[in-house]
């Protein structure tokens, strides 16, 4: 049963009977026990104390939902992080969200698990880094004010070098925050003419970040997204601000190491439902992807996934990687078509570009790692609930890699307008994205085949984990996102996986979406020729 099934009391009676059993044979199904127990007898509960003393360890995966709060009890949560002992750092960054977020359920500020969490943050500067931003980006929370600045201050008392790296992080993003007050301010002042603005506003943003007390904090700092970056200068000519409310700031570095390349950050601040949303919700579906990939390629399935950096910084505010040599699904469309409207019916669009980016045995791979990642894209976006999908947040790399962007409507909270659900797909396969998967040949079954065959394997590796999925969302459920407020949310999980059914009542239900995907793709063109329409207008 998944950890969403409720337990009937005959059940609870049964396995509380049958508690040495559990221990000898099914010792992954304590959680299912302590639920069983009856916590105001003072007897069951003595039991049950001395039992965890000689149960034996969980895999640090299952013992994760043992931190969620069904589970108060104290003696329950050190059992819980001694069997966290066994992870590797990598484990542990992966699922360090989370880890974060259950301290809130833990009933004393000094336990196992912060010590715990402090103890491998003291051994490991990555885990530190993610650590002391995962913390501070909550400072503002009254509810957890006291108990992370406290971890906080003890992380840098034991890190005293961490703490210049770190401080010269928040400083260059509080420059950022000045950057974008005054752009806010500029474009409200000039509201009347809008080309006027922008060329005023952009000219003021050149102008601060060429000021040296801008260049020397935002210089030679390590990106908070990922700590083993470091971002040497910036880039002013290429730098702009972004035509949405809160006005983000498009920043671009360059970078020594990168063999000179340039490195593009996208820093937001406020409230900005247009755009980037909730960035904690994109953080934790970032996450989730990044695990989809790393089960994958436990099961030598590599979808050729693009999870890229996003890292909340405070209230409201944070940070994204740019992915570069990248563009959007409608960019892609609109360059080789000069009607908006038509744009979205140009089958040969996409596969043209990837034919202007890639030539001879190139072209063949890039065909080959579209098909991939849009296979892991089709899956995961179906399987999380992915909505509000439209031409300008899919994206594909030259090399053919397809990502998706923005995750503002999760767990199927899609859309709607006049009270009518605009997303009608199960998931987004285009009748262009099969052109280029075909290679362009009408008749081209054979790969088509392939493609529908990797988002069945990768479907079911997916499910064989979704207890996994479950634990990892009902962590999250008090971290105040937008579209994970309750347990009805993380419902549409265990539904998409088909949790409960046989293997193969699952897959003719994924069979079913996969083809009503490919029956109705022509709502999402339609959908996409309105949204390129609309975007026409407005610009």
């Amino acid at each position: 049963m998944d950890p969403l099934s409720q337990l009937c009391e005959n059940e609870k009676d049964l396995i509380w009977t049958l508690r040495y059993d559990c221990m000898e044979n099914f010792p992954q199904s304590l959680p299912k026990l302590l639920l069983s127990v009856k916590w105001s007898k003072h007897e069951d509960m003595a039991q049950l104390q001395a039992l965890l003393q000689i149960w034996p360890k969980l895999s640090p995966r299952d013992a994760l939902e043992l931190l969620d709060f069904n589970y108060p009890d104290q003696y329950v949560r050190e059992y819980a992080v001694g069997c966290l002992r066994d992870m590797s750092d990598e484990e542990l960054s992966q699922y360090l969200l989370q880890l974060v977020q259950v301290l809130r359920y833990e009933p004393y500020y000094d336990c196992a698990l912060t010590r715990f969490l402090l103890n491998r943050a003291q051994c490991n500067r990555n885990i530190g880094h993610f650590l002391f931003w995962h913390l501070r980006s909550e400072m503002h929370m009254p509810a957890v004010a006291v108990q992370f600045s406290l971890i906080l201050e003890a992380y840098c008392r034991g890190s005293i070098p961490h703490i210049e790296v770190l401080k010269k992080q928040v400083e260059a993003l509080s420059k950022l925050k000045s950057v974008n007050e005054l752009i806010k301010l500029g474009t409200i002042k000039n509201a009347r003419s809008k080309t006027k603005e922008a060329m005023l506003t952009k000219e003021a943003m050149m102008t601060c970040l060429r000021q040296s007390g801008y260049t020397e904090t935002l210089s030679d700092l390590h990106s908070p997204l990922n700590p083993s970056v470091l971002l040497s200068g910036i880039n002013v000519e290429k730098c702009r601000y972004m035509d949405s409310k809160m006005k983000p700031l498009w920043i671009v570095y360059n970078n020594k190491l990168l063999g000179g390349d340039t490195l593009g950050i996208i820093f937001k601040n406020g409230d900005d439902s247009s755009l980037f949303p909730d960035l904690r919700q994109d953080m934790l579906t970032l996450q989730i992807l990044r695990l989809m990939d790393l089960l994958w390629k436990e099961a030598n399935l590599d979808l050729r996934i693009v999870p890229y950096g996003c890292l909340a910084t405070g209230d409201r505010s944070g940070l994204i990687e740019v992915v570069s040599s990248a563009d959007t699904i409608a960019n892609i469309q609109l360059t080789s078509s000069n009607v908006a409207a038509a744009a979205a019916f140009n089958k040969d669009a996409l596969l043209n570009w990837l034919k202007e980016k890639n030539s001879g045995d190139a072209l063949e791979k890039a065909i080959e790692e579209f098909t991939l990642s849009c296979a892991g894209y089709c899956v995961a976006t179906y399987v999380l609930g992915i909505g509000d999908r439209h031409s300008d947040n899919i994206m594909v790399r030259s090399t053919g890699q397809l990502f998706h962007i923005d995750f503002g409507h999760i767990l199927g909270n899609f859309k709607s307008k006049f009270g009518i659900k605009r997303e009608r797909v199960p998931f987004i396969l285009t009748h262009d994205f099969i052109h280029v998967i075909q290679q362009g040949k009408t008749g081209n079954t054979e790969k088509f085949g392939s493609f529908r065959n990797y988002c069945e394997q990768a479907y079911l590796i997916l499910r064989r984990n979704g207890n996994l999925f479950i634990t990892l969302f009902a962590l999250m459920l008090t971290a105040g996102l937008p579209e994970l407020t309750s347990v009805k949310d993380i419902q549409y999980l265990k539904d998409s996986l088909a949790l409960g059914k046989t293997d193969d009542e699952a897959l003719k239900q994924f069979r079913q979406k996969f083809d009503e995907a490919l029956r109705e793709s022509w709502t999402t063109k339609v959908n996409w020729m309105a949204h390129n329409v609309v975007k026409d207008n407005r610009s």
